[in-house]
């Protein structure tokens, strides 16, 4: 069942197309990671789905409602978390949370706001001109993270987080999902993305030019090999489809995509192999690249 859906979108700022033809979908109970270079679109598709941008064409659904004419409808079942959190810089940190909660009608003495305040290592008591970015952004995590939402929306959410904070939002992300949440997250950290995400779209310059699994994706770059052959497989430098060729001894290190895998092996047969390990492509290998060869 569609969660979200994107058909078609488009957004121009004066004579400016922003987004050219942007169609993706999130699906009930899955992650969809949202990558691509800054300013290739993504914040701005965010918000045509969140109804606070009008789109010049196309048409953008949440719940199957539409984004922009039902946007109060969607907002009630809806969590949002953006990369630049701007608050009231005289109140508190604790009363700013307990505000949103209270719009949301989310009860504000909550089991769940304390652990999170306490497990984000978040002081509520400070003004919010004396938070750091970092802690502005925890605010926003922790009004989220509170809400029984249906579908959350994360746009570079852990900006300004440390490593351990990180590890803190990725342990809250798999619990929603163990519950059957939707979640749609726009990241610049490729690993966190990696490391959570059920499917990716990669957005390039106003377009999606892939979405899939991380296996589907797998064939926009080539596997890593490290091949250790009784005498040196000095054929490797004469085969097509070898790339990034390094020799250490009897041992060679290289690159091959998968079309090419067998032919490869097939070759080294007659010099005996004693070990072989593979590694397949990181999805930082696999954006950066995808992204480089379409420039």
């Amino acid at each position: 069942m569609k969660v979200a859906e994107i058909n078609g979108l488009q957004k121009d700022f004066k004579k400016v197309q922003i987004l050219k033809n942007i169609t993706m979908d999130v699906y009930s109970g899955e992650i969809l990671g949202f990558i691509g270079p800054n300013g290739a679109g993504k914040s701005t598709t965010i918000r045509i789905l969140l109804g606070m941008l009008r789109a010049s064409g196309g048409n953008a659904k949440i719940f199957g409602k539409d984004s922009w004419k039902e946007s109060i409808a969607i907002h009630s079942k809806i969590a949002y978390v953006p990369g630049e959190v701007n608050l009231w810089p005289n109140l508190t940190g604790g009363e700013v949370i307990d505000l949103f909660m209270n719009l949301q009608g989310i009860n504000t003495e909550s089991s769940r706001k304390k652990r999170l305040i306490e497990k984000f290592q978040f002081d509520p008591s400070k003004k919010i001109r004396n938070y750091s970015k970092g802690n502005r952004q925890k605010i926003a995590l922790i009004v989220a993270l509170s809400s029984d939402a249906d579908f959350f929306i994360f746009d570079e959410p852990t900006s300004g987080l440390d490593p351990l904070m990180e590890v803190i939002f990725q342990e809250e992300v798999k619990e929603f999902k163990s519950k059957g949440k939707s979640i749609l997250l726009s990241s610049h950290i490729l690993s966190e993305v990696e490391h959570l995400c059920d499917r990716v779209a990669i957005i390039r310059q106003g377009e999606v030019i892939e979405t899939g699994t991380l296996e589907e994706l797998r064939h926009l770059t080539r596997y890593e090999y490290i091949v250790t052959t009784q005498r040196k497989a000095e054929i490797l430098e004469n085969i097509s489809g070898v790339y990034d060729l390094s020799f250490r001894r009897n041992q060679a290190i290289f690159q091959v995509g998968q079309e090419d895998v067998q032919s490869v092996l097939e070759a080294l047969l007659p010099y005996n192999v004693v070990n072989l390990e593979s590694n397949p492509p990181t999805l930082e290998e696999l954006f950066l690249r995808h992204y480089q060869e379409k420039v």
